[in-house]
């Protein structure tokens, strides 16, 4: 399993960017479902640049803003991103390929990574604790510091979560382009 781990954090992005292909290909989209595709695209990208506004990687434990709701706040706002393209490209396919990839890749990473956390910081496991791996808690974990923490902009641009949103944009364009090419 340890094998695994290492090779689904090597070809995740890389993969990412074939299935975007296969997605182009898969892509059924209507002006309504473009519209609804939304409803989960925007929240997503809001989450990811929010979380990666606090996470100070490899420095300390973030356990600030969105991280005391959820410890993978970048992984949910990347899956509500994914599955609202599912539903802008109005395709069960690539909603069922989406959620098969994310249980082979994102899992075995997320793991991978929380076993670095936990070797790294020894408060890890009284945070994993209290705040769950991937669905938010309503309210932020008591003794998290939710409040103390602040968002900086300066980490949302080193993080270059700025390309989250060009990403999306130009799927966007893609899938208005496909619609437009169909007519």
């Amino acid at each position: 399993m340890a094998s695994w781990n290492r090779i689904a954090r090597r070809i995740r992005v890389p993969l990412g960017f074939a299935f975007a292909v296969l997605f182009l290909w898969l892509a059924r989209p209507t002006p309504a479902f473009l519209l609804l595709g939304l409803v989960l695209v925007v929240p997503g990208l809001v989450l990811r640049g929010y979380a990666s506004g606090y996470v100070k990687k490899n420095r300390e434990l973030t356990t600030t803003g969105p991280y005391a709701y959820t410890r993978n706040p970048l992984y949910l706002g990347s899956m509500t991103i994914a599955f609202g393209f599912a539903v802008a490209a109005r395709s069960a396919w690539i909603a069922a390929i989406l959620v098969v990839l994310f249980v082979a890749i994102y899992v075995p990473v997320i793991r991978s990574e929380e076993d670095y956390l936990r070797s790294v910081f020894p408060e890890f496991d009284a945070y994993a604790a209290t705040v769950s791996r991937l669905l938010p808690r309503m309210v932020a974990a008591a003794g998290s510091g939710a409040t103390k923490g602040v968002f900086s902009a300066a980490l949302y641009r080193k993080h270059r979560e700025y390309q989250a949103l060009l990403g999306a944009l130009g799927m966007y364009a893609a899938l208005i382009l496909k619609l437009l090419l169909r007519k």
